[in-house]
C-alpha cells in the first residue's frame, strides 16, 4: 500500500476546515494539514496576489478518487487544484498509521 498526498488551495480556514472534518471522520483521510500562504496567479486575463489556505491531503492509493470526488464536489473555488503526490517513501510506521486511520 502506498501513501498518497493531494494538496489544494482554499479562499479561507473555515472553507477547509469544514471538509477536512468531513474527511477523517469518515475515515477517507487519515489526516489534513493547513497553513496559511501568500498566492501570485493569473486569471481571468489578470495577475491575482491572494491570501489563501493550503490543504494536505493525506490518504492511500485505495482512496485517493474518492477523496478527489470529494474535494471536486465540495470545493468553493469554480476551477480547484487537486494535486496528487504519490509517496515512494514513507517511513512503515507512518504508512501502518496512515492505512490503520482510513480503512
Amino acid at each position: 500500500m502506498k501513501g498518497v498526498v493531494i494538496l489544494s488551495t482554499y479562499p479561507n480556514k473555515k472553507s477547509i476546515q469544514k471538509i477536512a472534518n468531513k474527511l477523517v471522520r469518515s475515515r477517507l483521510v487519515a489526516c489534513v494539514n493547513m497553513t496559511r500562504i501568500s498566492s501570485v496567479y493569473s486569471w481571468q486575463g489578470k495577475i491575482e496576489n491572494a491570501e489563501e489556505f493550503l490543504a494536505v491531503f493525506k490518504t492511500t492509493q485505495k482512496n485517493k478518487s474518492k477523496l478527489k470526488t470529494q474535494i471536486k464536489l465540495t470545493h468553493p473555488y469554480k476551477v480547484p487544484e487537486i494535486a496528487e503526490i504519490t509517496l515512494k517513501d514513507l517511513n512503515k510506521p507512518y504508512l501502518q498509521w496512515l492505512v490503520d486511520s482510513t480503512g
